[in-house]
């Protein structure tokens, strides 16, 4: 598909900061928002239920992988769906769900982050939830550089608060017994369902391709090593948690981590960890931040969206009015106020970019332009579980998550034509 745009993007991201990226995008809020949800449907299990999730992620983050060793842009999916099938219908659909699953997450991120600071101040939600998004979005603004930093000290700050949860129940370990699970099985998956949104995330390091050094070598590898790295953490905090306070008392908590703190080391560590849970929050914000706004430039880029997307501003060589336009889109959808709901649009759409990237790699496998038979293996599981995980959603989100992606069709239909010329090409 043919590139358009008027700046280029600076390479300045090497291994360490791409796996500081990928790792806070997945550690980040979920696993100190959903801790509690988790541990509320499989118990003392809470742990299997994110080997699992982390099983069904890399499915599909070996795809991503390979998928971005032969194509290391910012329009990421939209470019791997494009070449897979040759439609731009299918790439800019994807493309848009890729969008509105970034842009919920980011106003979900939100409001857990302004839940917080209302059960401190007593002030509304989503007072504290729009500042954050447009505070992390300036950041976003100002340059790569300054915001790959600014991640790299947080993701340092929120992954210390699990490893200090990891610390403080060592001397619990073996009480419990870790496959007690109040609803069995069922209850399991269901957490999964539930934490999957944990793992979200790890698929934006192909977004910042652009900005990255030898690319077809480093993100690949970042992307392996941040959900080793994430999936170590998760299981590491989960049996720590149920070890230190029984799964009962943390049953509907919002602020697991935070309680198991208080429990096992005094009130102070536990106000200690609600304040590395509002970093943790006010990071992957950025990240996402970074992340969608890359998504619409690289398809602005290729003519898919309005040609002012892909404008680079001159000093901090970012794309400042993508980054404005995520930015109001992410504030309107915080409006809603109900972060689980707004979670939930976002795992669904987000399941359907998978299915679709998984589909595109088995594509492209079938054409040669994909060797290894393991990729493939992993592409067949990805598009399986993805079809799984659709059917574990409530009509009300359903709903509203196929609303939207009727909007991108009508979007395509009127708003692009005229931005779109011959076939689909790379």
């Amino acid at each position: 598909m043919e590139a358009r745009g008027k700046g280029e993007l600076r390479r300045s991201i090497g291994l360490f900061g791409a796996v500081a990226y990928g790792v806070g995008t997945i550690v980040g809020a979920g696993v100190y928002a959903l801790m509690g949800p988790g541990v509320s449907n499989a118990g003392n299990a809470v742990w299997l239920a994110f080997v699992m999730a982390a099983v069904i992620a890399s499915f599909t983050g070996l795809c991503y992988a390979k998928l971005s060793s032969i194509l290391p842009t910012a329009g990421a999916e939209y470019d791997y769906v494009g070449e897979a099938t040759k439609s731009k219908f299918l790439a800019f659909m994807v493309g848009w769900l890729v969008i509105l699953s970034s842009i919920a997450s980011v106003s979900a991120v939100a409001l857990g982050f302004g839940g917080y600071l209302q059960a401190i101040t007593g002030v509304p939600a989503l007072f504290f939830a729009i500042a954050l998004i447009i505070a992390m979005s300036a950041v976003n603004f100002i340059g790569i550089e300054e915001s790959v930093a600014a991640n790299i000290v947080l993701t340092i700050i929120e992954v210390a608060g699990i490893a200090i949860i990891i610390i403080l129940g060592a001397e619990f370990l073996g009480t419990v017994d870790y496959l007690e699970t109040p609803t069995g099985v069922g209850g399991i998956v269901s957490a999964v369902g539930v934490i999957f949104f944990a793992f979200v995330g790890f698929e934006g390091l192909v977004k910042i391709g652009e900005e990255t050094k030898e690319p077809t070598k480093t993100i690949p590898r970042a992307l392996i090593l941040s959900l080793v790295i994430s999936t170590a953490l998760y299981v590491a905090a989960a049996i720590s948690v149920v070890s230190v306070v029984p799964y009962q008392d943390l049953v509907g908590s919002s602020s697991a981590l935070a309680d198991v703190a208080a429990a096992a080391a005094g009130p102070e560590m536990g106000v200690a960890m609600s304040m590395i849970a509002l970093i943790s929050t006010a990071n992957t914000v950025l990240i996402l931040s970074i992340a969608t706004s890359r998504i619409a430039y690289g398809m602005s880029k290729r003519s898919a969206l309005p040609e002012f997307l892909s404008r680079v501003h001159s000093r901090g060589k970012t794309p400042h009015f993508a980054i404005l336009t995520s930015t109001v889109l992410a504030i309107l959808l915080c409006t809603i106020g109900n972060i689980e709901f707004v979670a939930n649009v976002a795992n669904y759409t987000i399941f359907i970019v998978f299915l679709a990237v998984d589909t595109a790699l088995l594509i492209l496998w079938r054409k040669k332009a994909v060797k290894g038979g393991w990729f493939a293996l992993a592409g067949a599981m990805g598009v399986t579980s993805a079809l799984a995980m659709l059917t574990q959603f409530d009509l009300a989100v359903t709903a509203l998550s196929l609303a939207v992606t009727g909007l991108g069709v009508l979007a395509y239909r009127f708003i692009s034509p005229h931005l779109r010329s011959g076939p689909a090409r790379m």
